[in-house]
């Protein structure tokens, strides 16, 4: 809103400085430092509420060191975290970015389902929360509406070059380089990604049927549809899975986001994709913005949701963030680099799924349930071997650091 705001006395009162606002970086800074403000300054009220609404979290008894002093704590905190997302983005993006769009859907999507689940275990009694089913199905519909925009909408496109075009093909524009290079563009619906370690670090999810022998329009959108859901669900569990211990989650997802932005500015910006070689995005710059004020948001609510912390985030903020990373990734094409990405969201995940899976073989087989954890997930096994939580957050952000330092290192990997 500011936005339009500061551009309409540019053009018409012509006030010094105005004309920042139309550089993303300066606005993304704003949207930081505006989360920021909104979660630290507002974050105490919040608790105050919560303490006072008695919204506190019930903590099951697992045996581990310091659980018992966690339970009454403020939960829900993640109302804080979507504020604070929120906002900035309402205040300096492009609110009719079809980028910008859907990543203010997916943050109240999101949010209300990890909400209602909130809701349900505090006011209702209810431990399990919302049902399991009920919140695959938000995903799965999440999902469903980021693949068909990606998929059919005209404002969501890629620029490809051709370097020497046929008589009769349609460029659009000619690029002069400045290695003397000459190369025309196109604006083009598409459904490539970018993979790392691959030829020009570029995959088209076609590709995949002519492995079966098969191809069509219908087909490669049945394809794309079932990865991006299939990323959606997945991420958002990694990400509720994580916040199990204080500031594990907030963290890993505050260096996620940064390595968001950075990809998604060079990916939007047409000097630096050129430069790296790697596919530009019309139009996608603009989701620096929203990455910015993400960013400060996690960071901010770091400030009462590290050791010992203040409050929780609950689902409200867990599912939310893993629902942002997720599309986050869709719409800038890098959903294939998640794995490296949000290596940590991936181990916690995959720690479940081996413990549960083993237990159930072993006990079917032998009789009698055995695991290859003390406890799962994998942040409480560490716990159960005697390590202070705070030493557990702090190695595994070390690793959320390496591993996002990995995965902006694969732009240039071929």
């Amino acid at each position: 809103m500011l936005y339009y705001l500061f551009t309409w006395i540019e053009d018409y009162i012509h006030i010094p400085g105005a004309g920042l606002w139309q550089y993303i970086s300066f606005r993304t800074a704003v949207a930081v430092i505006v989360s920021l403000i909104i979660t630290t300054g507002y974050g105490s009220r919040l608790i105050r509420i919560l303490r006072a609404k008695q919204v506190g979290e019930t903590i099951r008894d697992l045996g581990l060191e310091g659980e018992k002093q966690k339970q009454g704590t403020p939960t829900m905190g993640g109302l804080i975290i979507i504020a604070g997302i929120l906002v900035p983005t309402l205040l300096f993006a492009k609110l009719e970015n079809i980028y910008v769009l859907l990543m203010l859907v997916t943050t109240v999507w999101m949010g209300t389902i990890g909400f209602l689940d909130d809701y349900i275990k505090v006011f209702r009694k209810n431990k399990e929360g919302l049902a399991g089913r009920f919140k695959i199905v938000g995903q799965v519909g999440l999902g469903i509406i980021i693949a068909c925009t990606m998929y059919f909408h005209p404002d969501i496109v890629v620029r490809e070059k051709v370097v020497n075009p046929a008589p009769g093909v349609a460029v659009e524009k000619r690029v002069q380089t400045d290695t003397g290079q000459t190369y025309y563009t196109k604006d083009v619906k598409s459904t490539k990604t970018n993979i790392p370690f691959y030829k020009n670090n570029e995959f088209d999810y076609a590709k995949v049927l002519s492995l079966f022998g098969a191809n069509g329009s219908t087909m490669t959108f049945i394809v794309f549809l079932i990865v991006v859901v299939f990323i959606v669900a997945a991420v958002s569990n990694g990400a509720n899975i994580t916040d199990g211990i204080d500031g594990l989650a907030t963290g890993t997802s505050a260096t996620v986001g940064a390595t968001l932005a950075i990809l998604a500015y060079v990916s939007g910006n047409v000097i630096f994709s050129d430069y790296l070689n790697i596919m530009y995005i019309p139009n996608s710059g603009e989701l620096v913005i929203f990455a910015g004020a993400f960013v400060g948001a996690c960071t901010g609510f770091l400030w009462y949701n590290s050791y010992p912390a203040q409050v929780f985030m609950g689902d409200t903020g867990s599912l939310a963030i893993g629902g942002i990373i997720a599309a986050f990734a869709v719409l800038i094409r890098k959903e294939l680099l998640i794995p490296i990405l949000c290596g940590v969201f991936l181990v916690e995940n995959l720690s479940v799924i081996m413990q549960v899976s083993y237990f159930k073989y072993t006990k079917r087989k032998y009789g009698e349930g055995r695991r290859i954890f003390r406890m799962s997930p994998l942040h409480h096994h560490y716990q159960k071997k005697g390590y202070h939580e705070a030493k557990i957050v702090t190695r595994f952000w070390i690793v959320s650091i390496l591993l996002a330092i990995l995965t902006i290192v694969t732009l240039k990997v071929r």
